[in-house]
């Protein structure tokens, strides 16, 4: 090959092996964390079946690799909640806290450090589509008069972002069951744009039933043509 050819050809993609020890990185990384978020970088290489000189060929240090693992958790929420769509403002949010803890009940430790410890600047900019959806959901409730009108929007919005949250941490001391836990997060974010407990319970159920039918939708969609 001639000096021209390479260097018209492009870079050159990462070797396959490579590649899947990055992915096996990130994932034994993820599950490590899950249980202790002090995790060493040598039982995360560990999990992942390689050495910690191995890591290094993919991320310059511990810090490093923890922030691949929160910006692509925050980028895979960002993408399942934005997709949320609710009949009513009410039942968006309720669908929204639905989907917040399917997507993070199995990394409930992790969430509120993503949040509010030393990375919360890069998960803020990968949450930022899921914020302004529920900005404009509770703007939406407001001028239909479901939701309390006499706290600023944008100040609400933080506050059912801040209560989510906090329910992850109840989840995480409490050890609550997913099921529990899901309900929760949905009647604590209602309480908090101003509904009654049985106001909230009603328009979880409303929610229930809506993610039960795409729940069904999409599994009937995802199977193979062999099997209908």
């Amino acid at each position: 090959m001639t000096t021209t050819a390479a260097q018209t050809s492009g870079p050159r993609a990462p070797r396959r092996d490579a590649a899947e020890n990055r992915v096996a990185l990130l994932e034994a990384a993820q599950l490590a964390l899950r249980s202790d978020p002090d995790a060493s970088l040598e039982t995360i290489a560990a999990t992942a079946g390689l050495t910690r000189r191995a890591v290094y060929g993919h991320f310059a240090n511990r810090d490093e690799l923890v922030n691949a693992v929160v910006v692509a958790g925050a980028e895979r929420v960002a993408a399942s909640i934005t997709a949320v769509r609710g009949d009513d403002p009410l039942t968006t949010i309720a669908l929204i806290g639905d989907v917040l803890w399917a997507q993070v009940d199995h990394v409930r430790i992790m969430a509120p450090l993503a949040v509010r410890g030393p990375l919360r600047t890069v998960t803020a900019a990968a949450l930022q589509p899921v914020r302004s959806l529920l900005r404009d959901t509770v703007e939406a409730g407001v001028a239909a008069g479901s939701i309390r009108p006499d706290i600023d929007a944008d100040v609400l919005a933080r506050l059912v972002e801040s209560t989510a949250v906090g329910v992850l941490e109840e989840a995480s001391r409490s050890e609550l069951t997913t099921s529990a836990g899901r309900r929760l997060v949905m009647l604590a974010t209602l309480g908090a744009v101003g509904l009654s407990w049985q106001d909230a319970t009603a328009v979880a159920e409303r929610a229930d039933t809506i993610a039960a039918d795409t729940t069904t939708i999409r599994t009937t969609d995802e199977e193979p043509s062999h099997a209908r």
